[in-house]
């Protein structure tokens, strides 16, 4: 197979630096972060998020070479794939405080259900672009894509993990509008969940009615549930306008703040670089997303066009609740700050977006319309 030299010549270095820019911001804030978690530990955290994000380039690599069309025609069994990684989770999977969300391999830990959100969008997209309809989808055409998602919704569920099953509904609501839906469906659809979560809050956990019922009034219990925004909050607004410095944040290096390689990142950065250095962050953020709607936007065909938007629309949606949550302005339901957030997981899996992006956006040069 000859090498097209139109990959090289258009490819999309834009995307790949504001990528590599916020990894980089990661690996160095989780250098911060874990000072006082790895000291006595013969790797710290860092190196191993360098090696996750050295192995991340290496998928996006790959995500990038093979023609996303090429990719499209596997893409229900990748999804049945990582269904059944959720399902053999429950046979060999870590069981860490409760929940059961990993494998660890050799030291290293992989999250089945981060795989599952790409590889949804993928499965979505291939179903939206092969049912393609005139006008706007009703109920009864849209049964198939629900499935594919309640069904890891509920295992995810089962884990139990808020917070990533709500980012599968989240990001098949997004598409689902994307695609268009009639008014009346979307009415249907709309009133049917507001019917039904009272029912949905009975088969919440009791840690996470505590979460919510915290994020209403997080005084209710200052030192057990409420602790954790609390001391989010403290670390935001100690940053003040340029920050405490590198190394300098003291809700993180005494450990005030818990989860602070993780859930609660941006905290760390923010209590370090203060309104400044947060503010860029947040502007690095959106020029990823944007980016991402404008590769949608000019993508020559409705697959490309469905892929890059789910994948943004994750993307938006982690970014939008991670920093809600440290905010104090939705409730802790433990999303990762996507490139930022210490875990293997989630960077390799959007660096593979990432790639599936670039993917999009160099193939557009290389069809016609």
């Amino acid at each position: 197979m000859k090498f097209d030299r139109r990959l090289l010549l258009n490819f999309d270095w834009i995307l790949l630096m504001i990528v590599v820019a916020i990894c980089g911001i990661g690996i160095l804030n989780i250098y911060s972060a874990g000072i006082s978690l790895t000291a006595a530990k013969a790797e710290p955290i860092y190196v191993k998020q360098f090696i996750w994000f050295l192995v991340g380039l290496a998928f996006m690599l790959v995500s990038f070479g093979i023609d996303y069309r090429l990719i499209n025609q596997y893409s229900y069994p990748i999804y049945i794939f990582s269904i059944a990684l959720l399902v053999v989770l429950f046979l060999f999977g870590e069981i860490t405080r409760g929940t059961q969300r990993w494998f660890v391999i050799a030291g290293f830990s992989f999250q089945p259900s981060e795989l599952v959100k790409l590889t949804l969008i993928l499965a979505l997209s291939k179903y939206f672009c092969v049912q393609e309809i005139e006008g706007d989808y009703n109920l009864r055409r849209l049964w198939l894509p629900a499935v594919m998602v309640v069904f890891p919704f509920l295992l995810i569920m089962k884990q139990p993990d808020l917070g990533t099953a709500m980012v599968l509904i989240i990001t098949f609501v997004s598409m689902v509008l994307f695609v268009g839906i009639r008014l009346r469906s979307l009415i249907t659809v709309v009133t049917s969940g507001l019917l039904l979560a009272p029912v949905c809050w009975m088969f919440l956990k009791d840690y996470q009615k505590e979460r919510i019922m915290t994020f209403l009034d997080p005084e209710m219990d200052p030192l057990g549930s409420g602790y954790h925004i609390i001391q989010s909050i403290i670390a935001v607004g100690s940053g003040g306008f340029l920050g405490k410095g590198f190394l300098k944040g003291t809700q993180s290096q005494l450990r005030f703040l818990p989860e602070h390689q993780t859930d609660f990142i941006f905290s760390v950065f923010a209590e370090e670089w203060g309104f400044i250095g947060g503010s860029l962050l947040l502007i690095l953020f959106l020029a990823l997303i944007l980016w991402g709607l404008r590769i949608a936007q000019h993508s020559r065909d409705l697959l490309g066009t469905l892929i890059a938007f789910g994948i943004t629309m994750l993307l938006f949606w982690e970014v939008l609740i991670n920093i809600g949550m440290v905010l104090g302005i939705v409730p802790v339901v433990g999303i990762p700050l996507p490139f930022l957030s210490y875990g293997g997981s989630s960077l390799v899996v959007l660096m593979t977006a990432v790639g599936l992006l670039m993917n999009i956006s160099v193939r557009r040069y290389m069809l016609q319309r």
